[in-house]
Order: structure tokens, then C-alpha cells, then sequence
């Protein structure tokens, strides 16, 4: 299911043997667009520490009730290493984290995360080796003169976007499938040029994301994006709906079909 990211701020996240913090932000990779860590904050039990945990620990999100379980122990997570959230997690971080888990790297293997296409394989309905082919939201093999980097998402939440043509709006939030963490799309609020529509643009439709300047230019017009099915935050994002956006913009469809 789509879901908003807003949805699990401030949401409790609980440890085998009891909580060990609320929800921050997330940090996602940009070649994929998938969050790959939640920041914790752990309030006085750690000192105000803030630590990393994979979606690869949860084994249950509560969105109703804002909770989500870590198959992980209150020492196991105090004990993890440490990251400063505010500098970049580069890839010998998340290597030692990895390491320090037990958990495989998810940038070694053919899915989004290695060898699934989620985080965790017991997340999802269980899927033969066949049916791995349309959920695939990137193949890492292909981009190995990629250089990836993590982004907060409380950090692109604002930042301006660029259609072809011209400016159309801002970052608003984002839309996370919540079974393999990808982020399906931006929601983007086009303030004063539409009378404050609200539209949803795919990652796959970004040209490039200027980080410097706060820029997302996406491969769309104006035009495009004006008469694009509007959004409606009130009710959920559904495969019609989807596939009158992908119609409208006469683009492959991720799910396939």
C-alpha cells in the first residue's frame, strides 16, 4: 500500500524488550529512491542519541496507531554504532552497520534489496523468483559508476521543482510503498501558480536534482503537470488511480502491465 511518509512522524518504534525511541526522518539512497534507515530519536534514554535503524529490522508498522517493531533488543540497538545524522553516512558507515547487524548489504545483488525486493521477506506476500521481475526498482549491476548518496528527507521536504519549462512548486512530502520502502512518488504542492493543487510525481520522471540549489527538474512540462490527476491527501493512492497518472504522462508503468 502507498502510504505518507508524514503518516509516521513521531511514531513510536519498540524493541523486543521494550521502546527504544520515536521517528525522525528518513534517509534515502538517490539512485533508487528508497528509504534505506529511519532516524531514531531516542530521547533521555540514550542522552538525546540519535541512531540508524533499516527497515530490514521491522517486522510490523502500525500506521493507525503510529508503532512500528523492530526484531531487535534495546542493547543491540544502544550498542550499535555510532553516526552522526549530521554529517553524510557514507558507504563505510553503512558497512560497518551492515557488519554490525549481520544484515546483507543491499547493494550487493540484483534487487532493491540484494536478493529480494524487500527489506525483509517475510514483509510481503511470498512471491516466486518469476514474479521478482516487475517489482524491481533497480538493478544494481548496472550502475556501478553510480555514486549514490543518502538524502534526509526532512532536508528535500521544500525543495523546489523545475519542469521543463519552468517552476511548478515544492516538495511536500513523499509516498512510500510499505512493503519494500521504495518511494513511489514527491508530492508536490503547486502553490501559487495552480490555486495550490497538489500533484504526485514519480522519481523516475526526475531528470536530475540540483543539491546544491535545492532543485528537483523533473522530464515533464508544465502543461503536463497542470492537467495531471490532482492528488487528494484524504484518500488513498490506489492502482486506478495510479494508472490514470502513468496514462497521462504516457510512461511505463513500474508495477508492469
Amino acid at each position: 500500500m502507498i502510504r505518507s511518509m508524514k503518516e509516521l512522524h513521531g511514531a513510536t518504534i519498540g524493541a523486543t524488550d521494550g521502546d527504544v525511541g520515536t521517528f525522525g526522518e528518513c534517509y534515502f539512497d538517490d539512485v533508487s529512491y528508497t528509504v534505506r534507515y529511519v532516524v531514531v530519536n531516542t530521547g533521555r534514554w540514550l542522552s538525546e542519541r540519535k541512531v540508524l535503524l533499516s527497515p530490514i529490522a521491522f517486522r510490523a508498522v502500525d500506521w493507525e496507531h503510529q508503532r512500528i517493531t523492530a526484531a531487535l533488543t534495546r542493547a543491540q540497538v544502544e550498542k550499535s554504532p555510532a553516526i552522526d545524522t549530521a554529517q553524510p553516512v557514507t558507504r563505510q558507515h553503512e558497512t560497518n552497520y551492515f557488519g554490525y547487524y549481520g544484515y546483507a548489504p543491499y547493494w550487493e545483488g540484483e534487487n532493491l534489496w540484494g536478493a529480494s525486493p524487500y527489506p525483509h521477506p517475510g514483509s510481503a506476500a511470498p512471491e516466486n523468483r518469476a514474479g521478482f521481475g516487475p517489482k524491481r526498482r533497480w538493478v544494481w549491476a548496472v550502475r556501478k559508476g553510480a555514486d549514490p548518496h543518502l538524502r534526509s528527507s526532512h532536508a528535500v521536504t521544500g525543495y523546489h521543482i523545475r519542469a521543463t519549462d519552468g517552476d511548478i512548486g515544492h516538495v511536500e512530502d513523499f509516498l512510500l510503498d510499505d512493503e519494500s520502502w521504495a518511494i513511489r512518488y514527491l508530492i508536490v504542492r503547486t502553490g501559487r501558480w495552480w490555486s495550490g493543487r497538489t500533484v504526485l510525481l514519480a522519481p523516475a520522471w526526475i531528470e536530475r536534482v540540483d543539491w546544491h540549489h535545492s532543485e528537483v527538474h523533473v522530464k515533464v512540462t508544465r502543461a503536463q503537470i497542470e492537467k495531471s490527476p490532482e492528488y487528494d491527501p484524504a484518500r488513498p493512492v490506489e492502482r486506478p488511480y495510479e494508472t490514470r497518472l502513468y496514462d497521462h504522462y504516457k510512461v511505463p508503468r513500474y508495477w508492469g502491465g
